[in-house]
């Protein structure tokens, strides 16, 4: 188990999910982590279980397609706990189905402004506190649709690649830093997010059975493979994206 004692870290998206598992694995290898979301009450109980799990939390609201929102929940972090260690940029979501000529430009700028700003945004806050600290690592929710296509889900596939992207830039720019940047390209996950977006159980029914391993992921292991991005047993990886899909790509 990496040890995460007198580290600081933050998560955003952390209210539930993903987000929710990683805050809490975190806390529990010791680390303090700003527990951001941009629902406050969901944000407060990540907060209590990762107190629950050991660690010490901080709970901010955040919207992170707002840069004035992310500023002063990446300093409100820092303040607490007094500097910042690692990042988990997990927040985002999923969109309508459809094919890109009936795409709106509201929701395509929705979907940018979320998944792909919100990285960029909260990397352009986190980044001087990394490089002042000497180094560190920022792990980036991406998605198997970072790495493939999936069909009619344009706006959704183009923010996804677009964290893959961003990701492997900033690695390349901030590694002299001693700042690895990676990302976490998660499969079909059991979370509140996918369940809402397949209405059901058909729709878990249908991504299952073209999973190999015969199951969807569970948030805790998508959040284990973060963790182990932060850790110092992933001191020489940056740069690099990391698919967690049973299998399903293969």
């Amino acid at each position: 188990m990496s040890d995460f004692t007198n580290k600081v870290g933050l998560v955003t998206g952390a209210g539930t999910g993903i987000g929710r598992a990683s805050a809490i694995a975190f806390g529990a290898r010791g680390a303090a982590v700003g527990v951001l979301d941009v629902r406050a009450e969901e944000a407060a109980e990540t907060a209590r279980l990762v107190e629950a799990a050991g660690g010490r939390a901080l709970p901010v609201t955040v919207d992170v397609g707002d840069e004035p929102s992310v500023a002063a929940a990446v300093s409100a972090v820092v303040d607490a706990f007094g500097g910042l260690d690692f990042a988990h940029n997990n927040a985002g979501i999923m969109g309508a189905n459809g094919p890109l000529q009936d795409l709106g430009l509201e929701e395509w700028d929705r979907m940018l402004r979320v998944n792909l700003t919100g990285v960029f945004l909260c990397m352009k806050h986190e980044l001087p506190h990394l490089v002042a600290r000497g180094g560190g690592a920022i792990v980036n929710t991406s998605s198997n649709a970072g790495l493939h296509a999936v069909p009619n889900m344009p706006a959704y596939v183009a923010s996804k690649h677009g964290v893959v992207g961003l990701s492997k830039a900033a690695a390349v720019d901030y590694g002299k830093h001693g700042v690895r940047v990676n990302a976490l390209c998660p499969g079909s996950t059991q979370t509140p997010m996918l369940e809402a977006y397949t209405h059901g159980t058909d729709g878990v029914a249908q991504r299952v059975n073209a999973i190999p391993l015969g199951r969807l992921g569970r948030p805790e292991e998508q959040a284990a493979a973060a963790v182990w991005l932060c850790s110092e047993e992933a001191s020489f990886a940056t740069g690099i994206s990391i698919s967690l899909d049973g299998g399903r790509r293969a």
